[in-house]
């Protein structure tokens, strides 16, 4: 493939992580497969497009080449010989190089060998569970059922036919090379795909060519007491299955706590509103008030403002990340008497009378 760009090509930026690649790759191939569309030429072509482009970016080594020269090669591979380590560069046209060094090629490619395959962890999954604000308290031991991919049972994870047959490469045509031209630089490379044999192993019909299937997972898990909205649990190894002996992903329960029509959350600390009288603002009191574990004694001081907060220690949540609970957070409302008799409003005049203090003094600069 002469001057194509490989980024276009996959349909990903070229700041694109392996992982955006890796997934550009698998939604591209599925999409333009020979298998899915027979006889369709086009199809087949963009097929080659796309599995050469991504032979080479999925490489970190093959990537760095392509992103310093614009292409790939690979004739740009270390050998070892009698005479110790070289690089060979049969079949290269180097009539003109303009500036580039000989030096700056080792330094780049020394050590391209085609890359084996390595093993790969499985894909992390995340399932969402929605759960009552008081069971994210306690605690909650439940079932889900999950999709994750578990490695083909007919090909054992290798993603090619285990009957041994092979087909004539795409990308060569049976040949074995390539042709890449940069600028003036023209060379024959062996085929990447089929590693210059001609010929290439068929893709297993079971998982074509994916090397993992779906597979539907029951499981039991225990969410642990003072979850959160947003809150994600750690199960290790319930994940996707890892490719070519790599270890499995692992699965994380993320929870979504629903409301509590009184109690409110902050971190680990409950807060909440309760109602007194003026008469017990202005006196003090003792009230009762409702508290995660039932009812508290809370003792209102003399002289207790609207608004005013007070604290229940460990009174709260459990925490994730201590061995003690948060705290509770009760705030006041003075409520205003509604005076129903003539008695009730000459008693509140008399209390105005011995009690004129003006709350406004000052407020207005006078």
């Amino acid at each position: 493939m002469a001057n194509e760009n490989y980024y276009q090509i996959l349909e990903v930026s070229r700041k694109a992580s392996a992982d955006t690649i890796k997934k550009a790759y698998r939604k591209l191939a599925r999409k333009h497969h020979p298998d899915v569309n027979p006889g369709d030429k086009q199809a087949e072509e963009r097929f080659k497009k796309i599995s050469e482009a991504y032979e080479v970016l999925s490489d970190p080594k093959k990537r760095e080449v392509y992103d310093t020269y614009g292409t790939y090669s690979e004739n740009f591979r270390a050998a070892t010989g009698p005479q110790g380590p070289h690089v060979d560069f049969e079949g290269f046209d180097f009539s003109n190089l303009g500036g580039a060094g000989f030096g700056d090629i080792f330094s780049q490619l020394f050590g391209g060998n085609r890359a084996t395959q390595r093993a790969q962890k499985g894909d992390d999954l995340e399932y969402q569970v929605s759960i009552n604000f008081n069971d994210a308290l306690k605690g909650l031991q439940t079932r889900i059922s999950y999709t994750r991919r578990e490695v083909c049972p007919s090909c054992q994870g290798k993603r090619v036919s285990s009957d041994g047959k092979s087909q004539g490469c795409p990308y060569c045509h049976g040949t074995g090379k390539v042709e890449q031209l940069k600028g003036r630089m023209r060379f024959m490379t062996s085929c990447s795909h089929c590693g210059g044999s001609g010929s290439t192993a068929t893709n297993c019909t079971e998982c074509h060519g994916e090397g993992r299937k779906p597979v539907s997972e029951s499981l039991e898990i225990k969410i642990p007491a003072g979850v959160q909205t947003g809150s994600r649990i750690r199960f290790v190894g319930r994940g996707d299955a890892g490719l070519y002996g790599g270890p499995q992903g692992d699965l994380y329960i993320v929870t979504t706590v629903s409301d509590h029509p009184f109690f409110e959350r902050i971190g680990d600390n409950i807060y909440c509103k309760i109602p007194i009288t003026l008469m017990e603002a202005a006196l003090g009191a003792k009230i009762e008030v409702p508290t995660l574990e039932g009812r508290a004694i809370l003792k209102i001081p003399p002289g207790t403002q609207n608004g005013q907060k007070f604290r229940l220690r460990e009174k709260g949540a459990p925490s994730l990340r201590a061995p003690i609970n948060g705290d509770q957070f009760v705030e006041v409302r003075v409520l205003t008497p509604k005076l129903a008799d003539e008695r009730s409003k000459e008693l509140l005049r008399e209390l105005a009378r011995l009690n004129p203090e003006n709350p406004r003094v000052g407020m207005f600069g006078y």
